[in-house]
């Protein structure tokens, strides 16, 4: 018997005895899914919406998201909500430069993703021209539902679960390298 038979043999039988087997990589990636740590970056309605997703109701606590930050150098996901202005989009960049890598944005609302109902000289028309995004919430506001779904795809695409429209798997977000 060959010795990588008897390597799988003994695998299987560990794996059968309850012990899990995995790479480092799979395993961080686990880990940063479930300890997202969002910055508060609240400008309009829809922040009121995201700020009762913390509620006892919707309770995004469970997925690891509670932790709302003030300071960008402890947050690894902005969550954009509401209308962003020309005015304020520089000081949105800089909180963004702030924050650590990896990092990820969630555009929540109408406005921030397409500028919504203000299509004018004063706002942004979307987000994604200043800072990547990587999931956007559509609606004028999202419940706080979409919210966690948001969150919940985005643990998916930080783990490397995600597919895109056409069924192509998506390869895990690069986390050790910046770009």
């Amino acid at each position: 018997m060959a010795l990588k038979d008897l390597f799988e043999r003994d695998v299987q039988e560990l794996e059968d005895a309850g012990l899990l087997f995995s790479t480092l990589e799979k395993l961080v990636a686990w880990g940063r899914s479930h300890s997202l740590w969002p910055a508060t970056f609240g400008l309009a309605c829809c922040a009121i919406e995201m700020m009762s997703s913390t509620d006892a109701r919707n309770d995004l606590a469970r997925f690891g998201s509670e932790v709302f930050r003030a300071s960008p150098r402890q947050a690894d996901v902005m969550i954009v909500a509401g209308r962003l202005s020309k005015k304020m989009a520089p000081v949105m960049r800089r909180v963004y430069d702030q924050m650590p890598d990896p990092k990820w944005v969630i555009s929540m609302g109408a406005c921030a993703s397409s500028g919504g109902m203000f299509n004018n000289y004063a706002i942004v028309q979307n987000v994604d021209s200043v800072v990547p995004v990587d999931i956007f919430v559509p609606g004028c506001p999202p419940r706080p539902e979409s919210l966690i779904y948001a969150v919940m795809q985005l643990q998916k695409k930080v783990r490397g679960e995600a597919y895109d429209q056409r069924g192509t798997h998506l390869p895990p977000v690069e986390g050790w390298t910046r770009p």
